[in-house]
C-alpha cells in the first residue's frame, strides 16, 4: 500500500468548500489522502448548510474545525488544493499545489451546496485516482 499523501484543502473562509473536501477525502480516499483543510481568512465555523449536505451523504466531519493556514495543528502538506479563487502562485510559492475553480456556495440555497459538493466529490475522486497511480 502506498504512503498517504498529505493534502491541504484551502478556500477563503474554511467553512464550506475546503471543509467539504476534507470530509469527502477522509470518507472516500483515506487509503491515499491524509486530508486537512484551512482558510485564507477563516470564519471560525463550519456552515450549517454544508453540514446538512455532508450528513445527507453519510459523510462525517467529526473533529473538523475552521482554521487558518498557519494553525499549529496543521501538518506540512505534500500537496495543496487551492479553491480560494486567488492564484496559487501568489499564495503557495515553493509548494506543490493545484488550483481548482470551485464556486463558493456560502449563503446560497441547499441545492447549490449539493451541486458544489458533487463537484468537489468528483474532483477528490479524480485526485485520489491520480495519486494511486503515481
Amino acid at each position: 500500500m502506498p504512503d498517504r499523501v498529505k493534502v491541504l484543502f484551502v478556500c477563503m473562509g474554511n467553512c464550506v468548500r475546503s471543509q467539504m473536501a476534507e470530509a469527502i477525502a477522509r470518507h472516500d480516499a483515506a487509503d491515499i489522502i491524509a486530508a486537512e483543510s484551512a482558510g485564507i481568512s477563516p470564519l471560525g465555523f463550519i456552515d450549517n448548510t454544508a453540514e446538512t449536505v455532508l450528513r445527507e451523504l453519510g459523510i462525517s466531519f467529526d473533529g473538523q474545525f475552521s482554521k487558518g493556514l498557519h494553525n499549529h495543528s496543521l501538518k506540512e502538506p505534500d500537496l495543496i488544493i487551492n479553491m480560494s479563487g486567488v492564484p496559487g502562485t501568489s499564495l503557495f510559492a515553493g509548494h506543490a499545489f493545484e488550483d481548482w475553480k470551485v464556486a463558493d456556495p456560502f449563503g446560497e440555497a441547499l441545492e447549490t451546496h449539493r451541486r458544489i459538493c458533487d463537484d468537489i466529490r468528483a474532483r477528490v475522486k479524480d485526485l485520489a485516482k491520480r495519486l494511486r497511480q503515481s
